[in-house]
């Protein structure tokens, strides 16, 4: 009888090996053993079987191999060998991926695993030599196409490619370059810009919302703009505090900061009833308005300068308007604001390509992918254009704006219809 339940346990313990996708009791050594693997380090699992920090070495220059290599950082979460994967197509530093908590939304739904990829150029994926030729999206396309041939030989079954914001935009032009790499894609609030400082966000600010909340939302900058000689000293003393640096004059980043909030405001869904009135104290408006938009943001040298220079380059950003604000501010003009302030210098002079936008927009136009896109009504990155919109002649793809969203919608933020209709259609992909 003994014997019979030693075996019953040891059976029972196989079926949850196993069910923790832990077959070959050895995790770790499997993805070690990877091509291109150089580097493995094991990290607290939370919800997860087990949670690694991979290195891989990666061409710096897809085209010329020849002329180098870097190490792009990984992170692994693993649920099972048999379970879906999800790629997700991180815009920036996998910072995010390290903390024990994490898990995307789309790993919990369909107990996925995680294939959490950094960005070439950010944090410890940049090459050594820091030449900015190598940051293109059609390098970080192949990046991610290695990247997924060598993790589909351990995880063979259905791979979901997602991310967030420039991870979105990342996921869209990674199907346009690699469209038979995955079975599905989930774009959250990717927009597909075709400018350095693309002019469809303008009518887009101009009707968000409601008037009243625009209306409070100028007012506040406006506020802001005509107390600046008395929060000038206050916010000097703020930069030289946190030494910060920046390549025009710290009057001029003020206004840029004032400038800033609007598109921030709506952006982040921040509430309007939280806004200072004119009669708060300038102690009062200035802590809102650095809580709102820090002038790191505007800093010569941070962690997000490989991203203005993607955008500066390919990917386009948004424009500012001086113009309710003329009589206040110190710049001249605010054209081509993303070069003079975020560039570094050797790329000052360097131009805006259109070819990605018109290579993904002309892939999303032709084709059906099993694609769904999410976006908030009041994000502006949901600006008409910047946001993809399907036509009815798609039968996979799908376009889920929630009312009055932010960048944070999500999937699980989405109204209770269309919920369950983007969880459907996924689990119906998933399941053929």
């Amino acid at each position: 009888m003994l014997k019979r339940l030693t075996l019953l346990c040891l059976a029972l313990l196989a079926s949850m090996a196993v069910a923790a996708g832990t077959p070959d009791g050895d995790i770790e050594k499997r993805i070690a053993a990877l091509d291109g693997v150089c580097e493995i380090k094991s990290m607290p699992a939370g919800e997860f079987a087990g949670k690694y920090e991979v290195m891989l070495t990666q061409p710096v220059d897809w085209r010329r191999p020849e002329r180098g290599t870097f190490r792009q950082r990984v992170v692994v979460m693993h649920v099972g060998w048999d379970r879906p994967t999800l790629l997700i197509t991180q815009g920036y530093d996998a910072n995010l991926a390290l903390k024990e908590t994490y898990r995307d939304e789309l790993s919990k739904f369909f107990d996925a695993n995680i294939v959490f990829v950094e960005h070439r150029y950010f944090d410890r994926s940049t090459p050594e030599s820091h030449d900015w030729r190598y940051l293109t999206a059609e390098n970080s396309a192949y990046d991610l196409h290695r990247i997924a041939e060598t993790f589909r030989t351990v995880y063979p079954n259905k791979w979901i490619a997602s991310g967030i914001s420039k991870g979105g935009t990342t996921t869209m032009l990674y199907a346009a370059y690699f469209p038979e790499d995955m079975d599905m894609y989930v774009p959250y609030v990717g927009p597909l810009c075709k400018a350095r400082e693309d002019k469809r966000f303008a009518p887009f600010l101009a009707g968000v919302s409601t008037p009243e909340n625009r209306a409070a939302v100028e007012a506040f900058q406006t506020e802001a703009f005509r107390r600046k000689e008395r929060l000038m000293p206050a916010f000097r003393a703020f930069c030289e505090e946190k030494g910060y640096e920046f390549r025009l004059p710290v009057e001029e980043i003020f206004d840029y900061c004032v400038l800033e909030y609007a598109f921030s405001f709506w952006q982040w869904g921040r509430p309007v009833e939280e806004i200072p009135s004119a009669e708060a104290s300038d102690k009062e408006l200035l802590d809102y308005l650095l809580a709102s938009v820090g002038p790191e943001y505007f800093t010569a040298e941070n962690p997000t300068t490989p991203f203005f220079v993607q955008a500066a380059r390919e990917l386009g950003y948004y424009p500012y308007d001086i113009e309710p604000f003329r009589e206040y501010v110190s710049v001249r003009t605010a054209k081509d604001y993303l070069r003079r302030i975020f560039l570094p210098e050797e790329l000052r002079r360097a131009k805006f390509s259109k070819k990605l936008y018109r290579k993904v927009a002309r892939y999303l136009e032709k084709n059906d992918p099993r694609m769904i896109f999410v976006y908030g009504g009041d994000d502006p990155w949901t600006a008409p254009g910047a946001a993809w919109t399907v036509t009815p002649d798609k039968r996979n793809m799908r376009v889920f704006v929630q009312p009055g969203g932010s960048h944070r919608t999500r999937i699980s933020t989405l109204p209770d219809s269309m919920r369950r209709e983007a969880i459907a259609t996924l689990q119906g992909w998933l399941a053929e």
